[in-house]
């Protein structure tokens, strides 16, 4: 059957299934990354992402195509997860932008759209760079203006536009050679392929589609929370729904976002014409609830309790369950508001130990992630709407989450956000070293920035395949030696390995050295490459720190 017009229903189910597509590929991508160590995520972060969209798609009805795209970049946007979450954010973003205002989508206001996300995609990246996945969507607009002149059959438009897009990506390493030498294409490009591969494989299905769960990563997340002893939680319920109304004012969302700060923490309140987004953290959801209820009626419900280790979703339909009004009137007095400071910080790392010491250095919130898992542009504004300041610095500590933070920044509308592009963790720990109390914010923003400049950034780890680097062969399982962004050092024991690392990042300027050994490495195995250091460096302080991390034997700071 021929389809020239997308409704939103048919439009619903072919995001459900690109996103599903890439879910079911998410591994094939993530093998895909150049380095071989192992927080390759490419596939993973573009997942997520994806998931988060498609999720936001199946909330209410889907009769137009500018609601379903709308629904699916808001939830994008707030679920993007590294660059290339970041990016795939974009474009749905511009895709939405696209549609403003349509019904439905022939193939020539599906070419107009594309143009449209390709070009909000390329002015979120500060230096684009061909061979990525800003190119290979470039080249998917750029075939569908050329085949929208020759067909209005959106199924033979679309496998053009893919055929195209698939010449283009295998063209990706002669553009990076860093590509080439790896023997790989493109990863985020070829996520964004498994997308329209996805769409395009259920174009004429009738079946409805549920969004995949993304079950490696709730496993990551239960582990984290595993480790998170029950008092140390504020706020015991997570309580997320939305609030139909006929117009979202800015006024009603900004009150209503006041009031939740008094009776919990990790607010989330986002607006969007006609449905407001509620996510707080609170121990009485009932006066969440009878609040919201002044403001119009509500859907979604879903109450976690986060002292369990496992979701515990509270049906307010049951009769064993006490109704919103019930709850409210047996709250407790509400919370009183944190104090409120000049400044604060959210930091992202991994690690007890590396936690322990961003908190002491005066970071108010630390996301678990970085290396390991990262946050989303969700998880950082969550973050932020703990803390009770004007003013917060972003430490993304990770090359990948810097975007991601530059998003958050840009979503935050009552606090000024400052995102220091830290890429690692000891550059964060370099930046905070500027944190003077009263200091103006603009002028130790710009001091951070200098001082982490300085910073040589050494890690250790393990490769997770077999690839060839330059004149580096790699084998899986070989210790790998990381000197900012690059690798300097292949070796197969982890200690020699560090010592041949440390040769490399040292320099005769060297003043400093920070070793933050990992939770796979031992005390006694650390304290001795700490004396080593101190013997072969004289010249320089050494300091040794548990930093708990995972995967990463050691992080090491040469300053």
């Amino acid at each position: 059957m021929s389809v020239t017009k997308l409704n939103g229903l048919r439009l619903q189910r072919m995001i459900v299934a690109g996103a599903n597509e890439l879910h079911a590929n998410k591994q094939a991508v993530d093998a895909m990354n150049v380095f071989p160590v192992p927080d390759g995520d490419t596939g993973t972060n573009m997942s997520l992402t994806m998931l988060a969209a498609a999720r936001e798609t199946e909330k209410g009805d889907a009769l137009r195509v500018d609601e379903v795209t709308k629904r699916a970049s808001g939830g994008a946007l707030r679920g993007a997860r590294g660059n290339s979450g970041v990016i795939t954010s974009q474009i749905l973003r511009g895709f939405a932008k696209g549609l403003e205002g349509l019904e439905e989508a022939g193939v020539k206001e599906l070419t107009a759209a594309m143009e449209q996300g390709v070009k909000t995609a390329y002015k979120a990246v500060m230096k684009p760079k061909e061979g990525t996945i800003l190119t290979v969507a470039r080249a998917c607009a750029e075939a569908a203006v050329a085949e929208s002149e020759k067909t209005d059959d959106i199924e033979v438009f679309l496998k053009a536009v893919l055929e195209h897009a698939h010449d283009v990506l295998n063209q990706t390493p002669d553009m990076l050679p860093v590509l080439k030498e790896a023997g790989v294409v493109d990863a985020g490009g070829r996520g964004l392929l498994y997308i329209l591969e996805g769409a395009l494989k259920h174009i004429n299905s009738e079946e409805a589609l549920k969004v995949a769960e993304p079950t490696q990563q709730t496993a990551k997340e239960y582990a984290a929370l595993a480790s998170v002893d029950n008092e140390s939680i504020t706020f015991g319920y997570c309580t997320e729904f939305f609030i139909n109304v006929k117009n979202a004012d800015d006024a009603t969302v900004q009150q209503l976002k006041s009031y939740l700060g008094t009776i919990g923490d990790s607010i989330v309140c986002v607006s969007d014409d006609e449905i407001i987004k509620i996510h707080v953290h609170t121990d009485h959801p009932g006066l969440a609830l009878e609040k919201a209820l002044t403001i119009g009626s509500l859907s979604g419900l879903k109450i976690d309790n986060m002292r369990e280790q496992h979701n515990n979703i509270i049906d307010f339909t049951t009769s064993e369950k006490k109704t919103p009004v019930e709850e409210a009137r047996a709250a407790q007095p509400v919370q009183e508001e944190r104090p409120k400071k000049d400044i604060g910080f959210v930091s992202i790392s991994a690690g007890s130990g590396l936690t322990a010491i961003f908190h002491n250095l005066g970071v108010d919130e630390v996301i678990e992630g970085g290396q390991t898992m990262n946050p989303s542009t969700e998880d950082i504004l969550n973050a932020v709407d703990k803390i009770n300041a004007d003013h917060i610095f972003i430490l993304p500590n990770n090359k990948n989450i810097i975007l991601v933070a530059e998003q958050a920044a840009e979503l935050s509308e009552d606090k000024k956000l400052y995102v220091i592009p830290t890429k690692s963790v000891p550059q964060g720990i370099s930046a905070m070293f500027c944190y003077e109390e009263g200091a103006d914010p603009e002028e130790m923003a710009e001091e951070m920035k200098e001082a982490i400049t300085a910073v040589a950034t050494a890690t250790v780890t393990f490769a997770v395949r077999e690839t060839t680097i330059g004149d580096k062969e790699i084998h899986e399982g070989d210790i790998l030696g990381m000197l900012n962004d690059s690798i300097a050092v292949v070796g197969k024991d982890i200690a020699e390995s560090t010592k041949e690392l440390l040769a490399e990042a040292v320099t005769d300027e060297s003043e400093m050295i920070s070793i933050y050994y990992g939770a796979d490495v031992t005390e006694e195995d650390a304290e001795a490459l700490a004396a080593y250091v101190e013997e072969t460096y004289p010249d320089c302080e050494v300091e040794l720190q548990m930093g708990g991390q995972p995967l990463y034997y050691y992080i090491i700071s040469v300053e």
